[in-house]
């Protein structure tokens, strides 16, 4: 996406502030006492307060519009901080509904907090304010020695964050809770704001640049001297991108930091900006006495051989690279989101929702909106996911509502790119109050999955990604926790043991790919791409041999993988380029191939390739899909003959049953190895499993349940004291020894009887489905 601002100006005396009721109407006060209301659709003004004479506004903000979790169409009051030491709760109609005595000296700042309980007030006497709705001192968070020019509210309402000459300071507002300050700018910090989606700070000062932070004070991004102070700043309300104010200067640019856009216009210092509710647009008061209005147009969106730019606020330009075919689309209203992937582009309007399907750009499926204000667009193949500020709904390219997922205390305003994803028929949504938590849901029905639990992972969650393809049974979700190490779990085996695994260390971004299961990373200065992630649920040792690496340094500092479309992956650099990095086709192919087993073909694939990496690959898929033959020529081709001979050694057991729990076994599922064996009837099989590796409490247990072959686990575990030269210490197993007799001569002989019971029982079982087919 590439975006740019389109602005116009309009004359007034110095404007101080300005501040959205509806994405098409703007109030802005200025030093001649009045407050001014713009119509964006009909492009007119009018009068909507004449202030006192001897008032000066300095900052206006609206009430939200959801409050205490209502919703509201519109913003129905403002507050409005002057220079007098007071702050004013004014109605749209325009009456000055209260005044109160807030500060000594002017109130430089009033901020709402996002559900429009509170109100924070910040003075030149230092102090900051909280206050009810109804204007009523609820405390005073902070008292310093210095002007307090900037606050802004954490992203749930519970910390405050506000400058303090060069410093910034994050203050919970539980008193005994630790405070943050560091020190940010080489001048006053003038402006800061606080974005609730993503939970990055951004700040500009005296000392001409602007910088980005995260939640904990460290440093993200730090701009070029300007020539003149930053004395505005605002996030855009999805967190996306950011704008700066500066004299005769405005800027729009990228969460990370680099500037996307940057204008001149004759505007004087930009004391304040505003973004519409859909953040569509950029309103800014001017220092001359204009009022400056901007809308974002020149994004763009790619998939495979297409282009599309949003060329004006209701035109969209597509463009077929590969033949060079050009067809314009028009909307009704403008244009606030959209989405190109899997075939489809899904463009919202702010009462509508456009599907077009890249087969055929002339007739969209249209349906109309409840709430105009999408904020989020994700797509899978099969269906997409619109978020907007009452709810998740999933609907089909057709047009029908699938699902509206719910879980409590859902705040659908915060969710983003990275804490919400979609699969064919999966739904994952990071929790925002507690961020170790992963719900998940059916895309179909929009139920929790399995018993309704959670993923809880064990530490906060930064970002997770769903896979793509293959049956739902075996669908997989990829997270990325706060020590950038990332794990692998399979949503439907949730609660299982080793369902968990750490699959790489220090990644910074990830994207699944949209054909096949293949999962590319940066870790750390290295690029890599996991052919076969699944491969650590089949095989632990093999994981290391299923992926790739190259180095990574031409994709510069902080690079953000935007997605990975057959064989490309798009990087966006840390200065906001593009770069495109090819991957081999071959690992698709294989997993084609998997997945409708033609392991001939597969084989084939392999040994015209002759990549240690796909021999990997297939030795995983093929034993994940008990293809015992396959599996043992792939494990040869890598030279791993232990496994060799156990595979050899799965294929000569005599019954089924005796296969799959060695396949377990394989796995290092031990205990489900268990249950497919006792559930069978073999016992002494499950005995012996424990006695092989070790388990001695757990053979004599079974042992002792089934009243069967206790002497058979004695004489493995004497053997193996003797073997090491030691006494036995185990209180159960010196109980047990002392009445239980060790004869190997009628153990050999037992052994041998249930060797030749299972094999009659298999042969039986073979017999029987013979007759039962004939």
């Amino acid at each position: 996406m590439s975006d740019e601002l389109r602005t116009k100006l309009i004359k007034l005396k110095l404007v101080s502030c300005v501040g959205w009721t509806t994405s098409d109407e703007l109030y802005s006060c200025s030093e001649d006492h009045q407050i001014l209301r713009w119509n964006l659709q009909t492009s007119e003004t009018s009068l909507a307060v004449k202030l006192p004479e001897d008032l000066f506004p300095i900052d206006l903000h609206w009430l939200p519009k959801t409050v205490a979790g209502k919703k509201q169409a519109q913003a129905e009051i403002f507050v409005l901080t002057s220079t007098d030491g007071k702050f004013h709760l004014a109605s749209k109609m325009g009456r000055i509904e209260k005044s109160v005595e807030a500060h000594k000296g002017a109130v430089l700042a009033g901020r709402w907090n996002y559900d429009g309980t509170a109100l924070i007030t910040a003075g030149e006497d230092g102090q900051i304010k909280i206050w009810s709705k109804s204007g009523m001192l609820r405390s005073t968070l902070a008292q310093q020695g210095s002007p307090v020019y900037s606050v802004a509210w954490g992203p749930d309402s519970d910390k405050v964050l506000y400058t303090s000459g060069r410093e910034l300071i994050i203050k919970p507002l539980q008193p005994s809770a630790k405070v943050l300050q560091w020190k940010a700018h080489d001048g006053i910090i003038v402006k800061v704001d606080w974005n609730s989606v993503n939970d990055l700070i951004l700040s500009g000062g005296e000392d001409c640049k602007y910088k980005v932070w995260d939640s904990y004070g460290r440093l993200l991004y730090t701009s070029s001297s300007h020539d003149y102070p930053v004395t505005s700043v605002a996030w855009s309300p999805d967190g996306e991108v950011f704008a700066i104010g500066s004299f005769n200067t405005l800027r729009l640019c990228d969460k990370t930091g680099w500037s996307y856009a940057l204008e001149k216009p004759n505007t004087g210092s930009l004391f304040s900006l505003a973004w519409s509710a859909d953040g569509t647009q950029l309103a800014g008061a001017c220092g001359n006495g204009h009022v400056i209005f901007s809308h974002v147009v020149e994004q763009r969106w790619e998939w495979r051989g297409f282009e599309i730019t949003l060329t004006k606020r209701r035109t969209m330009q597509v463009r077929n690279v590969v033949n060079d075919a050009v067809d314009i689309l028009e909307f009704r209203d403008r244009v606030i989101k959209a989405s190109l992937a899997h075939g489809h582009l899904v463009v919202t309007t702010s009462l509508q929702c456009y599907v077009y399907n890249a087969k055929n750009w002339n007739t969209p499926l249209i349906f109309d909106l409840k709430e105009g204000s999408v904020s989020l667009i994700v797509q899978a193949e099969k269906h997409f996911l619109l978020v907007d500020g009452a709810g998740v709904y999933v609907f089909s390219y057709e047009g029908r509502l699938i699902s509206t997922p719910r879980y409590p205390g859902m705040r659908t305003d915060i969710l983003n790119a990275q804490s919400v994803s979609l699969s064919n028929d999966t739904i994952a949504v990071r929790d925002k109050s507690d961020e170790k938590v992963v719900f998940l849901f059916d895309a179909l029905t929009g139920k929790a999955l399995g018993d309704g639990k959670p993923l809880t992972h064990k530490m906060e969650v930064l970002e997770m990604a769903l896979d793509q393809c293959g049956p739902s049974s075996e669908r997989k979700i990829a997270v990325i926790d706060k020590n950038r190490d990332l794990y692998l779990t399979s949503v439907h085996r949730l609660n299982k043991e080793n369902n968990i695994c750490k699959i790489g260390a220090m990644v910074h971004t990830m994207q699944w790919n949209d054909t096949a299961n293949i999962l590319c990373g940066i870790q750390d200065n290295q690029f890599t791409v996991w052919h076969y992630p699944s491969a650590v649920f089949t095989d632990k040792d093999l994981l290391p041999k299923t992926f790739c690496t190259k180095d990574a340094s031409e994709f510069s500092h902080e690079p953000h993988i935007l997605n990975y479309v057959g064989t490309q992956v798009t990087v966006r650099r840390g200065d906001g380029s593009l770069v495109y990095s090819s991957v081999s086709p071959y690992p698709t192919l294989l997993h084609e191939y998997s997945a409708s087993s033609r392991w001939e073909d597969a084989l084939r694939l392999c040994r015209f390739a002759k990549d240690q990496s796909l021999w990997a690959c297939l030795a995983a898929m093929a034993m994940s899909s008990r293809e015992l033959t396959t599996a043992e020529v792939a494990y040869a081709a890598i030279g791993e003959v232990d496994k060799v001979q156990y595979i050899n050694f799965i294929k000569d057991l005599p019954s089924k049953e005796s296969s799959a729990a060695h396949i377990l076994l394989f796995s290092g599922h031990v205990q489900e190895a268990e249950a497919v064996l006792l559930q069978a009837g073999l016992v002494y099989q499950a005995i012996q499993v424990h006695i092989n590796l070790y388990n001695w409490d757990r053979a004599l247990e079974l042992a002792v349940k089934h009243k069967t072959h206790v002497d058979t686990v004695l004489g493995y575990r004497l053997k193996f004291l003797q073997d090491f030269g030691k006494e036995e210490t185990n209180k159960r197993f010196v109980q047990y020894a002392e009445g239980v007799e060790v004869d190997w001569e009628k153990i050999q002989a037992k052994v041998e009887m249930e060797l030749a019971k299972e094999r009659e029982k298999a042969a039986s079982s073979v017999r029987s489905s013979v007759a039962y087919k004939r």
